[in-house]
């Protein structure tokens, strides 16, 4: 697992490769990625935006930036957290995802960019 903190607010990052829903020989290899945020700080703070650079061996970087995460912008109160999963789909099987969260301070509403952790992706497939 992966973790960075910013602002009071703590991102961590578990990635595994999904073999079930992979197809290495049509040069598609899933990964599921499971994300933690919490606010270890005294105010509220809400997630606006999110920022993905996924990089594929070979393929080279693709960007993908949106509003909230899998279709929410929570509010993490102090001492709590908010996780989710998604996944990401390379040609490769190899590559790394990093990013950042927007988020806005609910008391202030000071916006903050928050870092996600650069976190790698490798199959099994070519592990082996």
């Amino acid at each position: 697992m992966e973790s960075k903190t910013s602002f009071n607010i703590k991102v961590s990052a578990r990635p595994q490769y999904d073999s079930k829903n992979s197809y290495p020989l049509e040069n598609r290899f899933v990964f599921r990625y499971d994300i933690t945020i919490e606010n270890i700080g005294a105010v509220p703070m809400q997630l606006l935006t999110r920022e993905w650079l996924i990089y594929d061996l070979g393929f080279g970087f693709t960007q993908v930036s949106g509003e909230g995460v899998i279709g929410l912008t929570p509010v993490i109160l102090p001492g709590s957290d908010f996780s989710y999963f998604s996944n990401v789909i390379l040609s490769s099987g190899v590559g790394f995802m990093s990013g950042t969260y927007e988020f806005k301070n609910n008391v202030t509403g000071e916006l903050l960019e928050v870092e996600i952790p650069r976190f790698s992706l490798h199959s099994q497939v070519l592990c082996n």
